[in-house]
């Protein structure tokens, strides 16, 4: 039986989206089953604006009726619950509930895949520690050597009296009372579809099925406890400012069982007093004299492995720019290293003794 999916929403046949849109949102409101409205009237208008809300689907059902898809919701129409989802997921901001009043302020893609990705069945899950974030400021000497630097940090780390099993050394084990053992239990949610149960893992036990008889005397059966920690951090060599380094495992440690979170070092370069970096290329500047410039001359440059000479050509105007290739720094992850630009400034003397002054005149004179 073919049902007319412009009666169930109340718009005419050439109503726009705008008008389909605000005529769902009315009626999914007026007809919603924790507000006291008709399940099955709830879903009819879902299934029937999951239709006119697509254009390809709308022009299908205008040419031949609903019956032009079989696999939709309960076998009839074009309907499914992840149609049913996905509407409320794109029009939950805007209406008087919103998703997470729905289900009882859990995230959206865990609940759907709980229950409808798999039926709700054994998931066992580990906590996870917290990840940390640090900043440290390193030299441009230090970035291009690669260093080892040591961090301070209070946080969460694995008992060390336990080795993180949250109880005492040599005490015996005990069935967990409040999942008789399985390491799971069963949790009951009431949704707008109804009411749907799943498997989750015990929050006492951690999923292990058993309790220690006697808790850890220095972590009170956590498995962690909190104190400063001094971790050694190795930064290589070409690493650049404003990058992250992720030291896997090295984050605040979890509650018995669990598996530790991450640190991430951010890294600050110092500014330098010659130095100028871009990506893996550096920059400075070299000062030469008005008579180096004219005549040309060999010039001491430092660069981050030492000095070296660079010839200066005859008649090199200022802003010149040299490149000395692979005399920057090191490309991470990668061979090779940049280049070293240098920028050529003319020094012009301030005072000049009377010799000077003329041999600056007869040079006028010469035309120079």
């Amino acid at each position: 039986m073919n049902k007319d999916y412009y009666k169930i929403l109340g718009v005419d046949k050439n109503a726009s989206k705008e008008e389909i849109k605000q005529a769902f949102r009315k009626l999914a409101h007026q007809h919603h089953p924790d507000k006291g409205g008709d399940e099955k009237k709830f879903k009819e208008v879902n299934e029937a604006y999951s239709i006119l809300s697509n254009d390809e689907k709308r022009q299908q059902y205008d040419q031949f009726g609903s019956g032009f898809d079989q696999g939709g919701f309960g076998g009839q129409g074009g309907m499914n619950w992840e149609d049913i989802f996905r509407n409320y997921q794109s029009q939950g901001q805007n209406m008087e509930f919103d998703l997470g009043d729905i289900f009882g302020g859990g995230n959206f893609s865990d609940i759907f895949s709980q229950f409808f990705n798999g039926g709700g069945g054994r998931r066992t899950r580990k906590e996870h520690g917290k990840d940390i974030v640090v900043d440290m400021e390193i030299t441009l000497e230090e970035a291009f050597a690669g260093i080892e630097k040591e961090i301070n940090l209070k946080k969460y780390i694995v008992c060390r009296h336990c080795k993180g099993t949250g109880g005492e050394p040599g005490s015996g084990k005990k069935k967990c009372p409040e999942c008789g053992g399985n390491g799971q239990v069963q949790q009951t949610k009431r949704t707008i579809f109804g009411t749907f149960s799943q498997v989750i893992t015990c929050p006492k036990c951690s999923g292990e099925g058993e309790l220690h008889e006697k808790e850890c005397k220095e972590c009170k059966g956590a498995g962690r406890i909190n104190e400063i920690e001094t971790i050694k951090v190795d930064l290589p060599a070409g690493v650049d400012n404003e990058q992250t380094m992720k030291f896997p495992g090295k984050g605040e440690a979890a509650k018995k069982g669990g598996v530790s979170g991450d640190l991430y070092v951010r890294i600050h370069l110092k500014p330098h007093k010659i130095f100028m970096r871009k990506r893996d290329d550096i920059y400075c500047d070299a000062e030469i004299k008005f008579s180096q410039a004219v005549l040309g001359d060999k010039i001491d440059i430092l660069t981050l492995e030492g000095d070296l000479k660079l010839k200066i050509p005859a008649g090199t105007e200022g802003g010149k720019m040299f490149k000395l290739s692979e005399k920057g720094m090191p490309r991470l992850n990668s061979y090779g290293r940049g280049d070293q630009y240098v920028r050529i400034k003319i020094k012009v003397p301030q005072k000049l003794s009377r010799k000077e002054e003329e041999l600056i005149e007869k040079l006028k004179e010469e035309g120079l």
